[in-house]
């Protein structure tokens, strides 16, 4: 099959689903333009900052994307191109999207709070603790897995890590001449996006060498810093100009294909077992994760988004179309590695060092085709990567924050504080981090991450069945993603088991329990729910 054609299907697919089953939730949801967002009503200047939608969108996207549509598609191609490809058009369309606008949706009309706030109130407060509990432990996995894969692709490749320090700097300075200087945001705009892409040639020429271990170090304190800074101050603007790289990454790639119009040689599928990961049904679902859904994007959306977006009407285009954007990426990634054979592919994975390299590797040679330098490519890439991946450090580390406070709300002041709270996420990070490779905590990373997803659209479906809205294009994806992620922890501790990983059997033990106990949860609330709506009647 043809590289192109893939693509270009694949996009159409995309399209045609944002202005028709995006406009069914909107119609669902009873979207109001006019009603004020808590971002307007509710301003700070910390937390509660309107943005426009380009500058959102580019937080937002680069938030929820981080490793995922890059890590998840690639590893998952042990089973064969066609299931991956599969997944990700199905997922993002009646899963990922639908998960990530609804949440989005009920923390707006909800003053911008968490879904763990929208669980205590239709589900009740146990059900908020035992939300707040598997949150919290996800996030940590998140912190510590992705932390794990930034400081591997900054060990492998210097130039990106020099190039990320920069747009840290630029990023700020972007930020306060926009907010404070109140200078004009178009000039800011491309003044910051020349200077960032200077910084790409900075870090080819001046590149920083240090350890993996160094790195992890060295991250773990800048997500500490981003975590408690306003979001004026870094996250808006670096995850805005980082789109830039993003979108510029992507365009790159679909020309190169374009151009190069690659055959896809991969094998389209394997079989439903494999040797490394095990059976395809759980694990092809967990393992690609934010390429077709993901629960840290509801963390996102309810968690800094909600308290960003200036209108309700631009909730489509942020949450449900940065979704599609996500699956977009999911397929180029795939079409990155599968006009190799499998046999190749697998050699290639292997001298690359792992999914990201190897994607920077695919990426360069087909950007090759219109005269970027392979070398050069390979480094822009891996820097646009990067710059996913940092995004969602610094991103996760805020709401793990907002995890830990709200958890702590009415129980203790000393927990309460941010930078206490920030801590407790830094430190169960390292600790994951420390303990293993990237390779050993993403199927766990994926399984909590799912599985968060399901608790997020169970969320939303009492919230909906509250109002009396029929809420079947939640429901049905609730159901599936709760069967999928426990069999998937189910898989895992037993894999974990036969090799004596015992704090990764712990851990998806303890992920598993709270998850059971959240559902009887949520079920009796249900069922008390529905007998008071009885008697009423």
């Amino acid at each position: 099959m043809s590289g192109i054609l893939l693509m270009l299907i694949s996009a159409i697919i995309f399209i045609v689903a944002y202005f028709t089953y995006g406009k069914y939730l909107d119609k669902k949801l009873q979207v109001d333009p006019n009603r004020k967002t808590p971002a307007i009503e509710m301003a700070d200047g910390v937390d509660y900052v309107a943005a426009n939608k380009p500058v959102l969108l580019g937080h937002h996207f680069a938030t929820i994307a981080g490793g995922g549509p890059i890590v998840g598609p690639i590893t998952a191609a042990v089973f064969g191109w066609i299931p991956a490809v599969f997944w990700i058009i199905l997922g993002s369309i009646f899963f990922g999207g639908v998960h990530d606008y609804t949440s989005l949706q009920a923390s707006i009309r909800h003053k911008a709070q968490s879904i763990g706030t929208i669980i205590k109130e239709y589900i009740g407060k146990r059900g908020q603790t035992l939300f707040l509990s598997f949150s919290i432990a996800t996030i940590i996995l998140i912190v510590g897995v992705f932390c794990v894969l930034v400081a591997d692709t900054f060990a492998a490749q210097p130039a990106a890590a020099t190039a990320s320090l920069l747009f840290i700097t630029v990023a700020m300075i972007f930020g306060f001449a926009v907010n404070q200087m109140r200078v004009n945001f178009v000039v800011a705009s491309i003044i910051g996006v020349i200077v960032m892409f200077m910084c790409v040639w900075l870090g080819i020429l001046f590149p920083i060498q240090f350890s993996a271990s160094v790195w992890i170090f060295i991250l773990l304190i800048y997500s500490y810093v981003a975590s408690v800074l306003p979001v004026w101050v870094l996250l808006q603007p670096r995850d805005y100009l980082n789109s830039y790289l993003l979108y510029g990454m992507m365009l790159g790639g679909f020309i190169g294909i374009i151009i190069t119009n690659p055959t896809i040689q991969m094998t389209g599928f394997t079989g439903f077992y494999n040797d490394t990961l095990g059976p395809l049904f759980p694990i092809l679902f967990i393992t690609i994760a934010c390429g077709a859904i993901s629960g840290f994007h509801s963390l996102v959306a309810s968690g800094t988004t909600a308290k960003q977006l200036d209108n309700e009407k631009n909730g489509r285009f942020i949450a449900y179309g940065g979704m599609l954007i996500e699956g977009f990426l999911a397929i180029i990634v795939i079409i990155s590695v599968a006009y190799l054979t499998s046999g190749a592919f697998s050699e290639r994975l292997a001298e690359a060092g792992g999914p990201i390299p190897t994607f920077a590797l695919g990426l360069a040679h087909f950007m090759n085709a219109f005269g970027l330098p392979e070398a050069t490519g390979v480094t822009f890439v891996s820097l646009a990567a990067s710059a996913f991946l940092m995004t969602t450090l610094d991103s996760a580390t805020r709401l793990g924050k907002y995890a830990v406070q709200e958890f702590a709300e009415g129980r203790s002041k000393f927990f309460h504080n941010q930078h206490v709270a920030t801590v407790v996420i830094v430190v169960g990070a390292a600790a994951l981090a420390f303990s293993g490779t990237w390779a050993d905590l993403w199927p766990l990373f994926g399984s909590a991450n799912q599985m968060l997803g399901a608790l997020a659209l169970m969320a939303v479906s009492a919230w909906l069945v509250k109002r009396g809205i029929k809420s079947m294009f939640t429901l049905i994806p609730m159901v599936f993603m709760f069967i999928l992620t426990l069999s998937a922890l189910g898989v895992l501790m037993y894999q974990n088991f036969a090799t004596s990983n015992w704090l990764l059997t712990i851990s998806g033990f303890i992920l598993f329990v709270l998850c059971v106990f959240l559902i009887i949860e949520a079920w009796n609330s249900f069922v008390s729910n529905r007998k008071d709506t009885s008697v009423k009647a």
